[in-house]
C-alpha cells in the first residue's frame, strides 16, 4: 500500500520537475544574455552560444550588421550556430530576437553601432548652474493665518517632487512668479498646472493670509535652481559636444533627478579638498560663478550631463584626441583617471580596474576601480564629491568616467563605461 502510493507521487513529480527545469533553463539564458550590445562601425565582434538559437534580425536601416560575413538585406530569420561572427557594417540601430530551437522565444536584444570616433578627455573642475524645467515642490508646510491659527493650504494638493509649471494658465520661470501671482490673486483660488512623475495635472489651493507676513501664502517651500561644481569628461570636437559627471544630478531634498529647462557650464576653480574617511565621503569645493560661460547643458540624464560647448570656447578645452573603447575591450587591470584637484590643473592619476561587469543593470556602475597614486590618496584620500566624471583611461583609449565612492572605503568607487554616455550623448541628436 504504502509503496503504491508513492509510485502515484512520483508519476505526479515527473511533469512538475520537467517544468520547474524548463523555467530554471529559461531563466539562466535570459541572465547570460545581454540587454544590449554594442559594436563599433567597420569591426568584427565573435559569440560563442551554448544553446541552439534562431534570430530575428530587424534594422531600422538595413545593412547595418553582417552574420558570418553575410550582409543582412532584409529583415531575416537566421540560424546561429555555436560559434559566429557580427561585423557592424554602418552606424544605426537593430533588434535581433532569439528563440530556443525556434520554437521558444527567448529574449530580444538591441544591437547599437558606434562611429568610429575619437574625443578629447578632459578631467576639468567646471561650475553647474541649471534652472528647473518648473518650480520643483520640496515640500509643504505651515502658514499662521487670522487669529493666530495654523493652517496649511497646500497640504495633500501639492507633493514633494511636483513641478509647478502654470498659474491660472501663466506660465512660471522662477520662484518669483510664482510669488506674484500669489499676492495678486489676493485669496482667490489659484488654479496649478502640475508635472507629477511625468503627468500634467490640474490642482487648485486656496492662499491663506499670513499675519506675521502680512500677504498671502500657499505655504510650500520650493526650488527653481541649482548650482555646483563637476567634472568634465569628454569633448567631441567635430560637434563640439560634452558629456560631464556619469550620473544624473538628483534634488538633495526631493532625490528626484531634476528635470531642466536650461542650463550652463562655467570655468571653475577648485579651492578646497574635504578629504573622505571610511563612512564620511570627502569633497572637492571651488568658485561657481555667472560669468566665464563655457557652454550651455541641454540634458540632466541617468547617464550624467550633456550640452554644447560655446565655439568661442573651444581653445580651452584644447587637448589630445583619443579613440573610445567598448566594454568588450577593456580588462582588469592598471588604468588612470584624469582629475582636476587643486587650482584648474588636470593631472592623471594611477588606478586599478578591479572587476568588469558587462551585464550590470545599473549602466553607471559597470566598472568597478581602486585609486593606487600615492599622490592622490594622500590629498583626497581616493574618490570625493566634485570627482565624479573624471575619466578613465586604459590603453590608449578613453574607457569611461568615475561615477560614485565606496562610502566605507573611499579608495574603490565605481565607474560607467564610455559608451554608455556616448550612447546618451547621441540619443537627443
Amino acid at each position: 500500500m504504502y509503496r503504491k502510493k508513492n509510485k502515484k507521487r512520483r508519476k505526479f513529480l515527473w511533469p512538475a520537475i520537467g517544468i520547474l527545469g524548463i523555467s530554471a533553463l529559461w531563466c539562466g539564458i535570459q541572465w547570460a544574455l545581454p540587454n544590449e550590445i554594442n559594436m563599433m562601425q567597420g569591426k568584427e565582434h565573435h559569440f560563442a552560444l551554448s544553446f541552439p538559437f534562431k534570430a530575428q534580425i530587424i534594422e531600422e536601416n538595413i545593412g547595418v550588421l553582417s552574420v558570418n560575413n553575410e550582409p543582412v538585406q532584409e529583415n531575416i530569420h537566421r540560424e546561429l550556430e555555436q560559434s559566429f561572427t557580427v561585423k557592424a557594417e554602418n552606424t544605426g540601430n537593430a533588434e535581433v530576437s532569439l528563440s530556443l530551437f525556434g520554437i521558444v522565444p527567448v529574449k530580444t536584444v538591441n544591437a547599437y553601432v558606434f562611429p568610429e570616433m575619437e574625443v578629447i578627455p578632459s578631467g576639468k573642475a567646471v561650475g553647474v548652474s541649471m534652472d528647473t524645467d518648473g518650480i520643483m515642490v520640496l515640500g509643504t508646510g505651515y502658514v499662521s493665518g487670522k487669529d493666530n491659527t495654523i493652517q496649511e493650504p497646500a497640504k495633500g494638493i501639492l507633493k514633494s517632487g511636483d513641478l509647478i509649471l502654470k498659474a491660472n494658465g501663466k506660465e512660471l520661470q522662477n520662484k518669483e512668479d510664482l510669488i506674484q501671482v500669489v499676492e495678486e490673486e489676493g485669496g482667490k483660488e489659484i488654479h496649478f498646472s502640475i508635472n507629477r512623475k511625468g503627468e500634467t495635472k490640474e490642482v487648485a489651493v486656496k492662499p491663506v493670509f499670513s499675519l506675521p507676513d502680512n500677504n498671502y501664502k500657499i505655504g510650500v517651500w520650493v526650488r527653481d535652481s541649482t548650482q555646483g561644481i563637476g567634472t568634465l569628461t569628454y569633448i567631441d570636437m567635430d560637434s563640439l559636444k560634452f558629456g560631464a559627471l556619469g550620473h544624473g544630478v538628483y534634488d538633495i531634498d526631493t532625490k528626484e533627478l531634476m528635470k531642466i529647462r536650461n542650463g550652463k557650464i562655467t570655468k571653475s576653480s577648485v579651492n578646497e579638498i574635504k578629504k573622505g574617511e571610511k563612512g564620511v565621503p570627502g569633497e572637492l569645493m571651488g568658485n561657481v560663478t555667472d560669468g566665464d560661460y563655457l557652454g550651455e547643458i541641454t540634458q540632466n540624464s541617468e547617464v550624467g550631463l550633456y550640452g554644447n560647448i560655446d565655439e568661442t570656447q573651444k581653445r580651452y578645452f584644447e587637448g589630445k584626441k583619443v579613440p573610445i573603447a567598448l566594454k568588450q575591450e577593456i580588462h582588469e587591470g592598471k588604468a588612470s583617471i584624469l582629475s582636476n584637484i587643486q587650482g584648474t590643473k588636470i593631472e592623471e592619476y594611477e588606478i586599478e580596474i578591479e572587476s568588469v561587469n558587462h551585464f550590470s543593470h545599473n549602466v553607471s556602475k559597470g566598472l568597478v576601480l581602486r585609486i593606487t597614486d600615492e599622490r592622490l590618496l594622500s590629498q583626497t584620500g581616493g574618490i570625493v564629491q566634485g570627482m565624479s566624471g573624471s575619466p578613465i583611461l586604459q590603453d590608449g583609449k578613453l574607457i569611461g568616467a568615475v561615477t560614485h565612492v565606496f562610502v566605507q572605503n573611499p579608495e574603490k568607487g565605481y565607474g560607467i563605461f564610455i559608451e554608455n554616455m556616448i550612447k546618451q550623448q547621441n540619443s537627443a541628436a
